[in-house]
């Protein structure tokens, strides 16, 4: 079994950085196909207040309940903060996205005990792993 497979199956809560409320973006698109196939989602960016019927968070540090993956949606310079993030709360999976990449905040994330995925889009695999 794949690794990215292992932590779909695990997985139920989804902390997604950096989604927007507009539709036709992929952060909310990944979001709401991921929340339509049973995996709760936590909004994650200063600028909304609800998204996808779910209430929005400015931090990571402000969810007050577990979270297993936080998917990122930022550019890479953005993500060793989330990492450090990630693990302050406890995550198990730190996913970054198409496109985005950060070797030294991966390592981090691995160091502290998380998985991580790099560059690859989560309703891909969840698409490619449950079809």
């Amino acid at each position: 079994m794949s690794a990215s497979r292992k932590i779909l199956e695990t997985a139920r809560t989804i902390a997604v950085v950096g989604i927007s409320s507009q539709p036709l973006k992929p952060s909310y698109y990944v979001s709401a196909y991921m929340q339509s196939a049973g995996y709760r989602i936590i909004p994650v960016n200063p600028a909304e207040t609800v998204v996808l019927g779910e209430k929005a968070y400015a931090s990571l540090d402000e969810i007050q309940e577990p979270v297993d993956i936080v998917n990122i949606f930022r550019l890479p310079k953005f993500v060793p903060e989330i990492v450090d993030a990630a693990i302050r709360i406890g995550a198990k999976c730190v996913w970054m996205q198409l496109g985005i990449v950060h070797e030294e905040a991966a390592a981090k994330a691995r160091g502290a005990g998380l998985e991580v995925v790099m560059d690859r889009c989560i309703m891909v695999e969840h698409r490619r792993t449950h079809a």
